[in-house]
């Protein structure tokens, strides 16, 4: 069970369907985990629905009637589940939550992660309209990220193993939000590799004195664009 949830108002935005996907995304994919702030959100949409029962309707013009009702008339089209090679794999992609399966059919290990720091790995999965990059990272046992500070705001959901900062310790499920006025130095637990979901708006900045020369590189890799 997740110990770290988006605030109230974050959970508005995403039943309101009002927030960039980048986030929309960080927040279904908690909600995978998390019974509490799914039974939440299905309230929240149940007060959006009254809401919307409550205005008084208004009459469509027939040109958007008839485009409607020409979608209703198509025959639905099915995609065929493609087989599993394997019974692992089959294993794999089951542990990955819905929201993420879009990205990669075969598990994590199907990614291609690139080295970002030691024991620290990346593979960008998609970027926002709004220039956000949402990637998995991925930390070695033991792992150490390295002290940094961000220059935008930072998602982040767990979905496998664990890690710590000056803060606590974090789970699978857990949902955290870092802005540019926070620093934090994550480190992964001994047990095994952790991975996660990450939105970031703008790079990080290593603080620390190894790993500063980091810092041209990301920003040089980071080049926003649209979905």
């Amino acid at each position: 069970m997740a110990n770290h949830h988006p605030n109230e108002e974050l959970l508005m935005a995403y039943s309101a369907s009002s927030l960039p996907i980048s986030q929309a995304l960080c927040v279904s994919t908690h909600l995978e985990f998390c019974e509490q702030c799914r039974s939440h959100t299905q309230k929240l949409n149940s007060i959006g629905g009254l809401l919307l029962e409550s205005l008084a309707p208004k009459a469509g013009s027939s040109k958007l009637k008839g485009q409607v009702m020409a979608l209703l008339d198509e025959p639905r089209q099915t995609q065929a589940a493609r087989p599993c090679k394997t019974a692992e794999v089959a294993s794999n992609t089951f542990l990955i939550p819905r929201p993420l399966r879009q990205f990669m059919s075969d598990g994590y290990d199907s990614l291609a992660w690139g080295w970002t720091a030691p024991d620290i790995y990346t593979s960008e999965i998609c970027r926002d309209d709004n220039g956000a990059q949402v990637s998995l990272l991925r930390i070695n046992p033991g792992g150490d990220v390295g002290k940094h500070s961000h220059t935008g705001d930072e998602y982040t959901v767990i979905l496998s193993g664990s890690f710590s900062d000056e803060d606590g310790i974090y789970l699978a499920g857990d949902f955290l939000i870092r802005d540019k006025h926070q620093q934090h130095r994550p480190v992964a637990s001994k047990d095994c590799a952790c991975i996660c979901l990450t939105s970031v708006e703008a790079p990080i900045q290593f603080t620390g004195f190894f790993r500063r020369w980091l810092n041209p590189l990301i920003c040089k890799s980071y080049q926003p664009q649209s979905l």
